[in-house]
């Protein structure tokens, strides 16, 4: 089960570094609001007239990366006719009435291809008219960002901490141990939302936050490893060389350790993105209008009980889907890292 998990995750992730380059609204954090076009179902196909804009927000990076401000706005048009020089329209969805007159200037703009562009909203749009397939793309990035950085986190504190309680034990040891089990007391989430109060909301808040209580299991999985490694032949032979203690750990008792670490990151990755996503519903994770899936559930919730129950049922599945990819992941690593269950294996 680990090759198809893998080959979702690296999907996901490369589809969400490239979002820019090939989703429909490659705006910045795909915000494009059109509200005549709310809720519409996916699939639907509308007419777009290009109107200049006044003013174009800077480039806030590379346009593949940040995305790119258009220098247009697209209003949903109903019908479009010219006269002579002049290009008449019909706002969406209006079918009859007065016909408005496009300014002069966008004319120009059918040197790029024509001012009216026929759009296609694979997957609808959410309450706000915005194409939600870019959305949902988009918001792939927060919640592998946020399970990355959390990871990174818990591990830059985790090993230090939980490799020092073993190897020098005494009251180091206990010191430590008694910061763990305060730590582990304290109901995760509740910890994380503390923690986010107390920093604030944001996106860089979040990653902070969870990393900061994810570093108790990694701890407790190297202090394990560790106290079993320690009393190895090789480890007792560096000593009596000589190798100072930090050459020791560094170099011949955590790389033996790593394949536990493997397999807790993994089950870490998937939590991060159920804690994050938990937090965006909650309104104190991941602010608009970046995409967030916690955040598009919670927008849009209220219609499960109606006719638009995709809205929220589309990036609660993809949160499933990916927290499912990490932990087959985690179990299938597991399994082949176990060197104690191949022995089984392999003497049954």
């Amino acid at each position: 089960m680990g090759g198809p998990s893998l080959v979702v995750i690296v999907f996901v992730a490369l589809a969400a570094l490239t979002a820019y380059t090939w989703i429909p609204d490659a705006t910045p954090q795909a915000n494009q609001m059109n509200l005549a076009l709310a809720n519409k179902a996916p699939g639907m196909k509308v007419n777009t007239l290009r109107l200049p804009r006044e003013e174009r927000e800077a480039a806030k990076g590379p346009a593949w990366l940040m995305g790119a401000s258009r220098g247009y706005r697209e209003v949903a048009v109903s019908a479009v006719k010219q006269e002579g020089d002049t290009l008449l329209y019909r706002r969406y969805p209006r079918e009859k009435g007065a016909w408005q007159v496009m300014p002069r200037d966008s004319l120009l703009l059918k040197a790029e291809g024509g001012a009216v562009w026929n759009r296609t909203f694979w997957l609808g749009t959410d309450r706000f008219g915005r194409d939600l397939l870019s959305r949902l793309v988009l918001g792939a990035r927060v919640s592998l960002a946020v399970g990355l950085v959390a990871v990174f986190i818990s591990l830059l504190i985790g090993i230090p901490l939980g490799a020092m309680a073993a190897y020098y034990g005494g009251w180091i040891d206990k010191l430590i141990l008694w910061l763990i089990n305060v730590v582990w007391s304290i109901p995760g989430l509740l910890l994380v939302i503390a923690l986010t109060l107390a920093l604030g909301k944001g996106f860089w808040q979040v990653f902070v936050a969870i990393g900061f209580t994810m570093w108790v299991e990694v701890a407790r999985v190297i202090r394990g490893q560790v106290l079993s490694i320690r009393e190895k032949e090789y480890v007792q032979a560096a000593r009596v060389l000589g190798f100072g203690d930090m050459r020791i750990l560094g170099r011949h008792i955590l790389p033996n350790a790593v394949a536990p670490l493997i397999v807790i990151s993994a089950a870490n990755f998937a939590a991060a993105i159920l804690v994050e996503s938990g937090l965006s519903f909650l309104g104190i994770g991941a602010q608009p209008p970046t995409p967030s899936w916690g955040g598009m559930i919670k927008d849009h919730y209220a219609y499960i009980i109606m006719d638009k129950a995709y809205l929220a049922l589309i990036p609660g599945l993809a949160i499933m889907l990916l927290v499912l990819a990490f932990m087959t992941l985690g179990n299938a690593l597991r399994d082949v890292l176990d060197v104690r269950s191949g022995k089984e294996a392999a003497g049954a």
